[in-house]
């Protein structure tokens, strides 16, 4: 047991009721009423999302590969990795990160690696994603893109770049700066990442499954 779990609360947070509130193309809202410590009965609200895969892709001159791409929530555009949802029930994560990182940059890669997995905001949300390690890039045909990705530029700069970027508030969407800084990190130390086929235990499946259920229904 590691010293993290052995501090670990012994409390079973169960789950009293739920109902759902919206469910989307991308996501659900559900209340559910969850047993705290002590016998209190407290509601907290929960978005099911697609889990979802990005790609640290770095090329020969050792250039790390982002895009430059709008999002409507925020109405700009930000620097990002290549990235996209496992939207497809039991799409193995590495094909998915395969085909984003073609679609969004005509690029393949030889060698691949899990860099870092990032829970992104688990206060309201079980969205979870993989950030994978990208290397021995070569060109391959690019599906015709569409909506937001018709406008996405591709951009290269070297990894110190990027980290400065983050640092300084140019890259802030989460998904970049988590896969920077592990880069950044990593190579620093040292450190030998995971296998690309590695378990990945905090994959969230409930909305896959929700829709599941639903399609089944209609």
């Amino acid at each position: 047991m590691s010293p993290n779990e052995a501090s670990r609360g012994s409390h079973d947070f169960e789950i009293v009721s739920s109902r759902t509130v919206y469910s989307g193309a991308i996501l659900a809202l559900r209340l559910d009423q969850v047993a705290m410590p002590g016998g209190r009965v407290v509601e907290r609200e929960v978005i099911e999302h697609h889990a979802a895969v990005a790609i640290a892709a770095i090329d020969d001159n050792d250039e790390l590969v982002l895009i430059d791409q709008y999002r409507h929530p925020i109405g700009g555009r930000l620097l990002e990795l290549p990235a996209g949802l496992l939207d497809v029930h039991g799409e193995d994560p590495l094909e998915a990160a395969r085909r984003e990182l073609a679609e969004e940059t005509g690029l393949a890669a030889r060698d691949w690696s899990v860099l870092v997995d990032v829970a992104l905001s688990p206060g309201f949300t079980d969205e979870a994603l993989r950030v994978y390690l990208a290397r021995g890039l070569y060109e391959v045909d690019q599906p015709e893109p569409e909506n937001e990705e018709a406008d996405l530029q591709v951009v290269r700069m070297p990894v110190s770049a990027a980290v400065r970027a983050a640092l300084a508030g140019e890259i802030v969407n989460a998904t970049a700066v988590a896969g920077v800084l592990a880069l950044a990190a990593a190579r620093a130390d040292g450190i030998t990442l995971r296998p690309a086929d590695a378990p990945w235990p905090g994959q969230p499946t409930a909305f896959l499954r929700r829709q599941a259920r639903q399609q089944s229904a209609d």
